[in-house]
This record gives structure tokens, C-alpha cells and sequence, in this order.
């Protein structure tokens, strides 16, 4: 074997602490504390309730569905782990304070020493961004699983925007990819009421992976060169209702997984599609979204596909209790909580 064969074989081989055994005790819902942005108030400058993670657990264990034991704790990615998709141009770039105060839409992070937006803004995402590498994981291993953070959607491999610094979707599917045994083709089902252009610049000439977008055409981005990504385009008028809304969904979703069968489907379920949303301009009901995503489960568990949840926009107080109450759904439908292993493929030794 030649070095250069050496070295691609060892593609993917690095150390990471995110691919680890869970219990079975555990449910596929990764989260930690970590997750929240809390630092001077700052966090209140962007639209984007940065604590809204922490109050989904603490609604779903007020509904008494979870407990601490019951969490996967989520790890921060590591640079080595970013590296899988990030150049390290981007990450330096990062090292920047008015870079980041850019891409989180938060300007007064330009007078901060860059230590500090690393503890309090960039850590917390780099955690998310680790959480939604192990769910993809655990996905495969229990059939589903949810980050009750991540979906960082506008973010690529060079480039953040759009309160998204590291490209958490994209990462996931990277790893399946080279560290899980057949996994060789994805479908990202992106339901956020944003285009997801960071996966669609990602993944543009990929064609393990199958798009499917659903978002206002009116907004944030208007990513024209990155929607040529998208296999299954459904592009929504201001204001769309629920009754429009949840039939385009379940026509296309249905049509999509139809059309190619994927290994793993990465749904971002984005709240900012709700009615009043500042940003995202629908007029979905809440009782329209935990339909949603209702029907987006069904449809995976259906034809026996694991699913990866990521709950990305949503900047609103209420959208924490309507995840919370999305969750609480699925699990009274039947849709998520059995322990049935979809796949048994194991991780491969190099990863450890």
C-alpha cells in the first residue's frame, strides 16, 4: 500500500471522545447545561432565546418523561472533530471577536477579549455541535435520537452566519460516513423556516446526500447558489398556515424518502416556522408543529430508517414548551422511546 492509500484508509481515524458507549439505561436525548448562553445579558441582543434548551428538560422532566440519569451528556467537539469538515482557516478566523459578533448577529461581542466570547458563546456551540455528532451515532444504534440543541444550518465548512458558527449537520453526517459501517447515503429533511444553505454548500456535489428544504422564500438567506443542493425544493409564500403547510410537508417527505431510501435522515425541526415568529414570517400553529413533527417520525419509523432531530431556530419564549410538547407527542404516538435497534453496525476500532 502506498502512503498516499495509507493515509486516505486513515481518513476519519482520529481520537474522538464523541463516538462512546451509552447505556441502555439512557434515552437517545443528548443535552447538557453547557448548552446555554448566558453571559451580561448580551445573549438578549439577538432575537434567539439562548436559554431555550435547558427549559425543554426542564419541561420534560416536569412531565416526568426524563431524568438527569436518563440524559446522554453531550461533549464539546474538539478542533480535531471540527477539523472533519472545518478548514482551519475558518477556525482561526474564529479566534476573531468582530468575527464572531458577525455570525451570531450579537455586535457588542466586538469589545469582548476573545476568551471570554470563546467560554461564554463559542463553547456552548461547540457542545451543541458535539451533540448532534453523538446523537447521529445513537441514531443508528437505538433506531432514533434527538439534541435538544443544534441545527446549525447556515454554517459550512468555511463560512457562519445566521446565529451558526459550526456546521453540526454536516459534521453528523461526515462521521456516519466515515465511521459507522453502512451508512453511505443520508437525507437531510430541513423544515426550518430559514434555507439551510451551510449543508446545501457542504454537500452540493455529494450525491450520498438527498435535501429536501422547506422555507419562506422571502428571507434570510436567498442562498441562490446553494439551493442547487436541494434535491426536493418547497419554497413557502409570508404567512402559510398550518392546513397548506402540513400537507406540502407530508407529500414531499413521503415523496423524498420514496424517491431514495437514506441510511440516516438528519431532520432539522426548527421552531421559527411558528405564528409570530420574528424572523421566520409562517403562521404555523403550535399544535402544527408537533403535528409536523409528528409526521416526519412517522415516516421514518414507517420504513424502519433512523432519525437524527436537531431543533435549530425558533426565537420565541414559547417555542421551548412546544418542543418539549413535540417530544411528549412523539412518545405518547409510539414514535420514539422503544429500544429497538435499527441497526447493529459497530463503530470501527480506529475511532478509539
Amino acid at each position: 500500500m502506498s502512503n498516499k492509500e495509507a493515509s486516505e484508509g486513515n481518513k476519519g481515524s482520529h481520537q474522538t471522545q464523541l463516538y462512546v458507549q451509552v447505556p441502555s439505561t439512557c434515552l437517545p436525548i443528548v443535552y447538557s447545561p453547557e448548552y446555554n448562553i448566558t453571559f451580561m445579558g448580551l445573549e438578549k441582543l439577538h432575537p434567539f432565546d439562548a436559554g431555550k434548551w435547558g427549559k425543554v428538560i426542564h419541561f420534560l422532566k416536569e412531565e416526568q418523561f426524563i431524568t438527569d440519569e436518563m440524559i446522554v451528556p453531550a461533549r464539546e467537539a474538539s478542533e480535531e472533530d471540527l477539523l472533519v469538515v472545518h478548514t482551519k482557516r475558518y477556525l482561526n478566523r474564529l479566534k476573531w471577536s468582530l468575527v464572531v459578533a458577525t455570525i451570531t448577529e450579537i455586535p457588542p461581542l466586538i469589545f469582548l477579549p476573545n476568551f471570554l466570547v470563546q467560554r461564554k458563546v463559542l463553547r456552548p456551540l461547540r457542545t451543541q455541535t458535539g451533540g448532534t455528532i453523538m446523537a447521529g451515532k445513537l441514531a443508528m444504534d437505538r433506531g432514533w435520537a434527538i439534541n435538544v440543541g443544534g441545527g446549525f444550518h447556515h454554517c459550512s465548512s468555511d463560512k457562519g452566519g445566521g446565529f451558526c458558527a459550526y456546521a453540526d449537520i454536516t459534521l453528523a453526517i461526515k462521521f456516519l460516513f466515515e465511521r459507522v459501517d453502512g451508512v453511505s447515503r443520508a437525507t437531510i429533511i430541513d423544515l426550518d423556516a430559514h434555507q439551510g444553505n451551510g449543508h446545501e454548500r457542504d454537500f452540493l456535489d455529494d450525491r450520498r446526500v438527498y435535501i429536501m428544504d422547506v422555507y419562506n422564500r422571502y428571507i434570510y438567506p436567498g442562498d441562490g447558489f446553494a439551493k442547487r443542493a436541494i434535491k426536493r425544493k418547497v419554497e413557502l409564500d409570508w404567512g402559510t398556515e398550518d392546513t397548506e403547510y402540513l400537507q406540502k410537508v407530508e407529500l414531499h417527505c413521503e415523496g423524498a424518502l420514496n424517491e431514495i431510501r437514506p441510511d440516516i435522515i438528519v431532520y432539522n425541526a426548527g421552531t421559527d416556522v411558528l405564528d409570530g415568529d420574528p424572523l421566520g414570517g409562517l403562521a404555523i400553529s403550535p399544535q402544527g408543529i408537533v403535528k409536523r413533527d409528528e409526521i416526519v417520525f412517522r415516516a421514518a419509523r414507517r420504513r424502519g430508517i433512523p432519525i437524527l432531530m436537531v431543533t435549530s431556530g425558533g426565537y420565541q419564549k414559547k417555542t421551548a414548551r412546544i418542543i418539549a410538547d413535540s417530544i411528549l407527542n412523539l412518545h405518547r404516538q409510539r414514535l420514539i422511546g422503544g429500544e429497538v435497534v435499527l441497526s447493529t453496525s459497530m463503530v470501527t476500532p480506529l475511532i478509539y
